[in-house]
């Protein structure tokens, strides 16, 4: 074997190949230790160094070709170590003094991995007494025989660690490590978006990989498992070699038939996999060979909802007993969904499924009915606490409200769009035809209905047959066909009151800012529509939705956030495909031009902008059609009022609506300035209320669990005292509770089995979700009366304001919501 020349700077941490075998260098001896032969005495104590004569200095073996000079460390370390060298080269004693001084330093990542001399002494891989140190805490019980050593997260990861990061790396460790006080080695981290859980994870992993706090015992862990969505990939192995670099770890990426798994479960090369939910099902039994998997983490993992999902089976039959979830999205309204993430994360945990309906969901759920008893109530609430003590030993949450002094601010405005006359034809004409009616009983057929609405509201012209996403069914196919003819030459993008708004605000940005934009959809036809819109605009855009390549979605994420407007105005995303995860901070507006049944759908959605790294103040735009089927289920969703996917994925959860429920929300309200603000009995006069005081929380921005909002029975009570405030909207001796309950029985027929209850509930917690919203009619604005300023200070965003000067504008009224301060972040920004 030759001699080569390592031409990189050798430091603690360097990963070397030689001979085929995988060498890590773990520090660097002092000269005199290394003449000593300690090292080589197979741990055995030595002898106090004797006096010996002087040794020359080994020069570097060079290659015969290479006639350059060789580039040798600077700096103060390095300079006092050549001056010792050359003391000791020149005759000159050493001193006990002399050997301190030389104790080793590393030239460039001082202190962050401690050398061991002694044998007989424990030596943590990392100083626990160094500034900033996190140390996790030590085991409860040792093995007969065995000593403790401290686990200390390398610094080179802890300097980047926030406050609540720091706190989540520790939750992680002693859940996994089976220090908590629960049956199992699994967690939850269910933080919101943009909270860092990939960096908390990568700091956790790293560790496991590294240390133990056994002493002498191998690593935790030698295996891990990432399993993300598709469109995560990417994103995983670039933050990975941002932490941590190339050279310290090995990151496998099965994302590649050519790949051999093999790699990854037999060789040493590699420490991490990361693969997709899809393929994890192809490759469970090959991950089940070889040295196994010691854990398992899954990204979004609020998709692995049901026990008969096969990634969630896939995960389990790894028999990996250390599993983590990550999910910025929180356990929505379902109990069931709830079990089985528990399950996966802490097998048997909530005892077994039958047991768990028996024992938890039914009472909860038959508390929250309007008609529970008082003893039904009770027990409910006794479960739901149960519940909750069972499960906060592994489960963790934060609020995107930890990042307010670290991000800029972020406005949401929901922009409450007229439909154009055309629009507003077309979509009375749907409502009447003999299909709809025939359809309204039905649940399958109700899913149906819902979708045309959906489109109709985004425009006419997806409802053509060129437009759909799939080749229209016999219901569609009817539905047009029954239609007046006239009304046929209006399917067209010009027809739909939110492309007109999105046309303006596209033009108002382009010559008022700099600024790009993120437009999220969850139809690629509507998407194919809003690229045919910027194309007629001249403004360039990239595209991201369910036919990109996974491995070119991360280059277009890095693309758009690199480029300026100039080249790449707009991003185009759908939110089922990308939603959850991008990094989008290239931009400071987004527009989520539909609405979906599920509120984390779009939460999901707005927080691809509004993250670490984003210096620019976010304006969020939700366009809805007003007095449309898309107000009826953006009020349900602040009220939280749906259940996650229950339209879209549960027949059985549509039939839960009765066909009043159905009626009322097919119906198109031409009347109301704005229903949803004629429901909260607002007398603000539309000139934008000032938001609610902060001890308030709302949908989205709340400082509960998930758990404690599913499990929060309504109040059945009748009296006028268990009304809710109404905070900064109105005096509550000026609040006319009469005719805003005949309001609410007008409006939703009052045709329902629990009516009283039910109305009275959602008012309730309409009241609370929306005090936060500022209530801003734009028809003030070009009046040319003194009010003027006062608007535009409510709306507080030149480009709305632009276009709301404009009488053609077809914005009928805004909500607008601030929260976030913009406070210099002390440290660098990690990543979700």
């Amino acid at each position: 074997m030759g001699r080569v020349a390592y031409e990189s700077e050798l430091e603690p941490g360097k990963m070397l190949y030689v001979a085929g075998k995988e060498v890590e260098i773990e520090s660097e001896i002092p000269r005199a230790e290394y003449l000593a032969g300690k090292q080589f005495l197979n741990n055995a104590k030595t002898a106090p160094t004797p006096p010996s004569l002087p040794k020359k200095t080994p020069l570097p073996v060079m290659k015969r070709s290479e006639s350059r000079t060789l580039s040798l460390p600077t700096g103060p370390s390095y300079t006092s170590s050549l001056k010792r060298s050359s003391s000791a080269l020149d005759g000159g004693s050493t001193t006990q003094k002399g050997n301190a001084l030389g104790a080793y330093k590393a030239p460039l990542l001082s202190n962050t991995v401690n050398s061991s001399t002694n044998s007989e002494e424990i030596v943590p891989r990392h100083d626990p007494y160094a500034k900033g140190a996190l140390v996790m805490p030590r085991p409860k019980s040792l093995p007969p025989g065995k000593r403790v050593v401290d686990v200390v997260i390398d610094p080179l990861l802890t300097k980047s660690l926030r406050q609540h990061q720091r706190e989540g790396v520790q939750f992680l460790y002693e859940c996994v490590m089976g220090m908590r006080d629960f049956n199992g080695k699994g967690a939850i981290l269910a933080d919101d978006m943009g909270l860092g859980k990939t960096l908390q994870t990568i700091a956790l992993l790293w560790t496991l990989l590294k240390q133990n706090p056994i002493h002498g015992e191998p690593p935790v862990i030698k295996k891990a498992l990432i399993v993300c969505p598709v469109t995560l990939i990417n994103n995983w192995r670039k933050e990975f070699r941002k932490w941590l670099g190339n050279e310290r770890i090995g990151v496998f990426v099965f994302d590649d038939k050519r790949k051999r798994l093999t790699d990854f479960t037999r060789g040493r090369a590699y420490s991490i996999m990361i693969v997709g939910y899809e393929k994890l099902r192809t490759v469970q039994e090959g991950l089940a060979k070889g040295a196994g998997v010691d854990i398992i983490i899954a990204d979004e993992g609020h998709r692995l909802k049901t026990l008969q999902n096969k990634s969630g089976q896939a995960i389990q039959s790894l028999n990996a007993a250390k599993r983590v979830i990550l999910s910025g999205t929180p356990i929505q309204n379902d109990l069931r969904e709830f079990f089985a993430a528990v399950d996966i994360v802490n097998p048997g945990v909530l005892g077994n499924f039958k047991a768990f309906i028996r024992e938890f969901e039914t009472p909860i759920v038959r508390s929250r009915q309007p008609e529970a008893t008082k003893k039904a109530i009770e027990k409910g609430e006794s479960m739901s606490e149960e519940l909750r003590d069972l499960t906060s030993k592994f489960i963790l949450r934060r609020t995107a409200d930890i990042l307010s002094k670290y991000l800029p601010p972020k406005s949401e405005y929901v922009l409450f769009c007229k439909p154009t006359r055309a629009q507003a034809n077309i979509y009375k004409a749907v409502l009447q035809s003999p299909i709809f009616q025939t359809a309204m009983g039905n649940a399958e057929s109700a899913l149906q209905l819902i979708t045309i609405l959906k489109k109709l509201c985004n425009s006419p012209s997806l409802l053509s047959a060129k437009n759909n996403d799939n080749s229209p069914n016999e219901t569609i196919s009817a539905l047009l066909s029954s239609l007046p003819p006239n009304l046929m030459r209006h399917f067209s993008a010009s027809s739909s009151a939110k492309v007109r708004v999105l046309d303006q605000i596209l033009d108002s940005m382009r010559s008022k800012t700099s600024e790009k934009i993120v437009l999220v959809s969850n139809y690629t036809s509507t998407l194919t529509l809003l690229a045919t819109l910027l194309t007629s605009l001249g403004l360039p855009f990239l595209r991201l939705d369910g036919s990109t390549p996974a491995q070119k979605r991360q280059p277009l994420v890095d693309d758009f956030n690199r480029l300026p407007a100039e080249a790449c105005f707009a991003f185009l995303l759908s939110a089922k495909a990308g939603g959850t995860g991008l990094n989008l901070i290239g931009a400071s507006r987004l527009i989520l031009f539909d609405v979906d049944w599920n509120p984390a759908t779009d939460i999901q959605a707005m927080a691809r902008i509004h993250r670490d790294g984003q210096k620019n103040h976010c304006r969020i735009y939700r366009v809805i059609l007003k007095g449309s089927l898309e107000e009826k289920i953006w009020q349900r969703q602040v009220t939280k009022l749906g259940l996650a996917d229950s339209v879209m994925e549960h027949k059985d959860s549509v039939a839960q609506f009765s066909t009043a429920e159905l009626r009322d929300l097919f119906r198109l309200d031409e009347e109301s300035t704005c229903q949803t603000h004629e429901l909260l009995g607002c007398e603000c006069g539309g000139k934008g209320v000032s938001p609610a005081p902060s001890g308030t929380t709302t949908p989205g921005d709340n400082s509960e669990s998930e758990l404690s909002e599913l499990s929060e029975p309504p109040s059945d009570d009748d009296d006028d005292e268990s009304l809710p405030d109404l905070p900064t909207l109105m005096k509550a001796s000026e609040v006319d509770m009469d005719r805003q309950e005949r309001a609410i029985r007008d409006r939703s027929g009052r045709g329902r089995g629990a009516s009283k209850g039910k109305a009275k509930t959602q008012k309730e917690k309409m009241h609370q979700s929306l005090a936060h919203y500022s209530h801003i009619d734009p028809s003030l604005l070009s009046t040319g009366t003194e009010d003027d300023e006062e608007i535009a200070a409510a709306v507080d965003d030149d480009v709305l304001v632009n276009i709301l000067k404009d009488e053609c504008n077809q914005i009928g009224y805004i909500f607008k919501k601030t929260s976030g301060a913009q406070v210099e972040s002390p440290v660098e920004a990690p990543d979700s």
